[in-house]
């Protein structure tokens, strides 16, 4: 085991990094070797991923993981996030930059979709969650406009796809990341070919499917020329879609546990050995999407940090740069339940500012607007608490299962204000860590793929083995309940 370095990429919505792991002793040891920002760039109306320079800052990546190993490295994974993709021609060659999926071309686009095939029927093949940021809809976008790239693509490839392609030269499209799509069908197995059939939207481009642990190949000889590293270094699709990494190394410990993937989203869910796609399931909008090992993940998509960091990154413009631990630390300091906000309402996905969308959100709902930075990020952090809890009772309901602890894993999970006002108004114990879980997931599935691991218990043995987890138990001062009816009420109002 010592003798292998693997290097994991995660590329996330506001940065991405380079992370280099060795096993030994039953124990996962981790660095980060680079870390650089992912800046989408607007053109005119629309948002775009800088896919070039991500590139450049994987090549980066590699010789500066290179550099700081031995003998060199045995493999490669990506991981990043889900819903984007881009096109290539048949030639390799990528067609366009990818948008970015908060850009506009989707708005409106999913009642479009409905009035040629019914919402229910949707769900039902896919038992994916409706955003109108999913790639369903940014594909038909293309539809009514006759897109030439429709025509022009050989392959559509998610984001990580993308890079793995121009890693080794595969043409594969790795499962977990494609049951973010809303166009795979967990019960067949495989794209739905009808679903596209019924929108006139072209399939020639759709990929192969590969599982998590997949080897895919050997890095191109191109890329080992220039870099100068072995040709020898293997290519694997770990889960492609960081969530499907961060949840392979959450600690879990059974059917009782759920999980939250805390970034710039919020994923709340639960691991399940077949999806669950019933009228329950799409009445609370939950997802069904790939995970390790066989299983699924039967989650929802909540707006997470997302809402803190616009808000601190107005600050920042206006000279008042403060970090995410000042920001938790005036909001422990100040009035608790000022007033509350639904995270997931659709003014929040793409604000031009989010500070001013938030006061016009508590004005409409006829509450009092926070004094200052503190109680305007306790009022972020105590909503997004309440829709956890809301989340975990819809959770129960569809599984039958009981949850009596909630692993609360990435990067959002450092946020220790957070932790508490989960536990406190969920009701049950709060087990915070490993905030690297993706890089973890990531690194770990590699050594799936390279028989260094052999089954999902190993691997989360290792975590648990490796990383220091930290226990937040629920101290329910205060009207609580009362609070989550004032919630409920806000979130199911028009």
């Amino acid at each position: 085991m010592a003798g292998h370095t693997f290097l994991a990429f995660d590329l996330g919505a506001e940065s991405g990094r380079a992370v280099i792991g060795n096993l030994r002793e039953e124990k996962i040891r981790i660095e980060e070797v680079y870390r650089f920002p992912n800046v989408p760039v607007r053109i005119g109306k629309h948002v775009y991923w800088d896919a070039f320079r991500l590139w450049n800052e994987v090549r980066r990546g590699v010789a500066e993981a290179q550099a700081r190993c031995d003998r060199g490295l045995a493999s490669i994974g990506i991981d990043t996030w889900g819903v984007d993709f881009g096109f290539i021609d048949r030639n390799g060659e990528l067609i366009g930059n990818p948008h970015h999926y908060r850009d506009a071309r989707t708005e409106g686009i999913m009642e479009e979709v409905f009035k040629r095939v019914q919402r229910e029927e949707v769900y039902s093949r896919t038992g994916v969650q409706f955003i109108r940021i999913n790639s369903l809809y940014q594909l038909y976008s293309l539809v009514p406009d006759r897109s030439p790239v429709l025509g022009a693509a050989h392959r559509l490839l998610m984001m990580p796809d993308l890079f793995n392609h121009w890693l080794c030269g595969s043409v594969v499209s790795e499962f977990t990341d494609a049951t973010t799509t809303q166009f795979y069908n967990p019960t067949k197995r495989d794209w739905d070919y009808e679903l596209f059939d019924k929108l006139s939207i072209p399939t020639h481009f759709l990929p192969e499917i590969t599982e998590p642990g997949s080897s895919l190949g050997r890095i191109s000889r191109h890329l080992a020329d220039d870099l100068d590293i072995s040709k020898d270094v293997t290519i694997i699709a770990p889960g492609c879609h960081d969530t499907a990494s961060a949840v392979a190394a959450a600690p879990l410990k059974g059917e009782s546990s759920a999980y939250i993937s805390s970034g710039t989203w919020s994923l709340v869910g639960a691991e399940v050995v077949t999806p669950v796609i019933t009228k329950k399931s799409l009445d609370y909008n939950f997802t069904n999407e790939g995970g390790v090992f066989g299983k699924f993940r039967l989650l929802r998509n909540v707006q997470g940090m997302w809402l803190v960091q616009e808000c601190k990154r107005t600050w920042a413009s206006q000279g008042n740069d403060l970090s995410y631990d000042e920001l938790s630390h005036l909001a422990s300091r100040s009035r608790a339940l000022v007033a509350m906000i639904d995270p997931d309402d659709a003014r929040f996905i793409s604000p031009s500012n989010m500070i001013e969308e938030i006061l016009s959100y508590l004005d409409h709902t006829g509450q009092d607007k926070p004094k200052d930075e503190g109680e305007l990020v306790r009022i972020i952090l105590e909503s997004l608490a309440l829709k956890y809890r809301n989340v975990i009772e819809q959770l129960e309901d569809l599984t039958g299962s009981k949850i009596d602890e909630i692993n609360i894993v990435g990067g959002g999970s450092r946020n220790w204000l957070l932790n508490q006002l989960t536990a406190d108004f969920a009701g049950v114990s709060v087990v915070a860590g490993p905030a690297e879980a993706t890089s973890i997931g990531n690194i770990l599935m590699q050594a799936v793929a390279m028989k260094q691991v052999e089954t999902h218990e190993d691997l989360r043995s290792i975590v648990k083995n490796s990383c220091e987890l930290r226990r937040y138990e629920p101290n329910q001062s205060g009207d609580v309940d009362g609070a989550y009816e004032r919630f409920i009420g806000l979130v199911q109002r028009k």
